[in-house]
């Protein structure tokens, strides 16, 4: 056992309680650091797969500690398990377990040897293949049951057999059938759907490890009404557990819940003043608050208020009597309470930025959408449109219609005379330049009536000036 001496010389720190946490249904001792309490071994708590217990004697007086690996009485044979607990501790955990002071307990033979983790390791890999086989047997013998897990003795002489059964099952010419098949002795054990779970292990919706898989050892059934006090909406996918029944932890709080509904009104009284009747709607158990309504069907001009102003309001209706408000009193507390401006409490805290970032982005794809898709005004009553501008005509005809500049460094071309009168003063093509295609392809020039390419012009002709 580690001990580690606090600075202040008071005492010391004890770490024998701990034991590895990847064990199901985990002990921590807290007893370990008590003087004296290595020294009482009598009695030894082993663990053997997932949540399988015992209770042994250490009649040898070995010396035991967490974690050792020993050889246990089995019948027939021997069994291989893990030490969890020894101690001034292990008592008390026999009594939880209700176990009678008459009972049999089986002795340690000893700590394992090579040839005992051999035989181990060897029945344990038959593990798997043996449940394989012993469900297609159930099958063809047409039981409705399911055999969850299987579990050899440390020796290899025994296989404990774990099935799952709604009904009561004549499972005798199954035990026949195994014992010839596998050639081993043969136990069956009927476990429910919360101690299969518990075997197995999982990671719970509230990010724990399961409790029927590290603590819970009695099972207490749980019913809706433990959700119907709680206010827990009444949904099967979120009421149930990886046992496909209710949770456990349902119970855990129900009795707070009972205690403190006891402090609110009935849920069928309603609450008059001067202007409205409300109706109940909901309620903060735990807070004491009360949400009135208008409706019944549906909230509307809702009032949360305390329950000593509900019974206030209560008392006055018996007397007649009717308040202007409803929230008078619970109006200027409310105002008091501290107000969460980090946000500390949101679970989409980090949301909302990126949300915020995103919008920017799609205001300004939108923004640049509609200016590129804006169609020029078209003219009417007869008037003319403005000629656009050439530093404004940024479109695809006006790009084609400027002129290429030639690559490299090439001759430079004479001057051309002036084309035709019709040709006007458009720019033309540079001698030795071919003109840049545009979208489709074409060529922008065309001839005129002496034959001379010419850029088309954006110009309107038949509209009259």
């Amino acid at each position: 056992m580690d001990d580690f001496k606090l600075k202040n010389g008071s005492g010391r720190l004890c770490c024998g309680g701990c034991g590895r946490q990847n064990n199901k249904l985990n002990t921590y001792d807290w007893l370990a650091d008590i003087p004296g309490n290595a020294e009482e071994q009598d009695m030894v708590e082993v663990q053997f797969k997932n949540t399988r217990k015992g209770y042994y004697k250490n009649s040898n007086g070995l010396h035991l500690e967490k974690g050792d690996i020993v050889a246990v009485e089995a019948s027939p044979g021997h069994d291989i398990g893990t030490v969890t607990l020894t101690g001034r501790l292990v008592p008390l955990q026999m009594r939880k377990a209700n176990l009678k002071p008459d009972a049999e307990i089986r002795r340690i033979y000893r700590k394992v040897k090579p040839v005992d983790m051999e035989k181990y390791e060897e029945a344990k890999s038959r593990e798997h293949d043996t449940m394989i086989r012993s469900r297609k047997i159930a099958e063809s013998l047409g039981l409705q049951m399911k055999i969850g897990d299987v579990e050899y003795q440390g020796d290899g002489n025994k296989a404990i057999f774990y099935y799952i059964a709604d009904e009561r099952v004549d499972f005798r010419q199954l035990i026949k059938v195994l014992a010839e098949t596998f050639r081993v002795r043969i136990e069956m054990k009927q476990i429910g759907a919360r101690q299969e779970a518990g075997r197995i292990g999982g990671i719970g919706p509230c990010g724990r490890e399961l409790c029927c898989a590290t603590w819970m050892t009695n099972f207490v059934s749980v019913s809706t009404s433990a959700a119907r006090f709680q206010d827990i909406s009444l949904n099967p996918q979120k009421l149930a557990g990886q046992c496909a029944k209710l949770k456990c932890c349902l119970n855990y709080e129900v009795d707070a819940y009972v205690e403190c509904q006891k402090r609110l009104p009935s849920k069928e009284i309603t609450l008059e003043t001067l202007d409205n009747m409300y109706y109940y709607f909901k309620a903060d158990i735990l807070k004491g608050t009360i949400t009135y309504s208008t409706d019944k069907s549906f909230l509307a001009n809702e009032v949360t208020i305390s329950a000593r102003r509900a019974f206030e309001v209560l008392n006055m209706n018996k007397r007649g009597e009717k308040p202007e408000k409803l929230d008078d009193e619970f109006s200027g507390r409310e105002s008091q309470r501290s107000k969460d401006l980090l946000e500390q409490e949101s679970l989409t805290r980090f949301d909302k930025t990126k949300g915020g970032k995103n919008r920017k982005k799609k205001q300004k794809g939108q923004a640049s959408q509609n200016n590129a898709s804006a169609a020029p005004v078209e003219a009417g009553n007869g008037q003319a449109p403005e000629a656009p501008k050439e530093k404004e005509n940024k479109g695809p005809q006006g790009r084609n219609n400027r002129p290429q500049r030639p690559k490299g460094n090439p001759a430079p071309a004479a001057p051309q005379a002036p084309a035709a009168e019709n040709a006007g003063n458009a720019p033309q093509a540079k001698a030795g330049q071919e003109p840049r295609p545009n979208r489709n392809g074409r060529r922008n020039f065309r001839r005129n009536n002496e034959g001379n390419k010419r850029p088309e012009r954006n110009t309107n002709t038949d509209v009259q000036a």
